[in-house]
């Protein structure tokens, strides 16, 4: 079994910073690409920021130059560093990462719990 926990959401005031962080665990061989995802109510769930095992990054037009996310592949840890935070970020973000386990094959597409993120105007 593999477990994503996310920590670190909040109420911030606009303007402010939040910092997620996603631990995975369990019966992991390796963690190939992590990224993080949001839902705002009555929207579909969109993507934020993704980032491969090498480093590679890749962000949602509305959170470039705001948002950065990082990784600590000894930890398989991903982080996302939210600044200059608006309204419109106020969501529930979701923790995904690409995992291959022990003794299994192929590759599996897990999900975190999600984090409650509320931007106050």
């Amino acid at each position: 079994q593999v477990q994503l926990v996310e920590s670190g959401g909040g109420l911030v005031q606009a303007g402010g910073s939040l910092r997620l962080s996603c631990a995975a665990s369990g019966n992991i061989f390796s963690v190939n690409a992590m990224g993080w995802y949001r839902q705002a109510p009555g929207k579909q769930r969109e993507l934020v920021a993704t980032i491969t095992s090498g480093g590679t990054v890749n962000y949602a037009d509305s959170v470039k130059g705001r948002f950065t996310i990082s990784r600590d592949n000894a930890k398989n840890t991903v982080y996302l560093q939210m600044n200059s935070l608006k309204p419109e970020d106020t969501a529930v973000y979701f923790c995904n990462a690409l995992i291959m386990q022990n003794g299994r094959y192929g590759i599996g597409n897990y999900w975190g719990q999600g984090t409650q993120v509320t931007v106050s105007s």
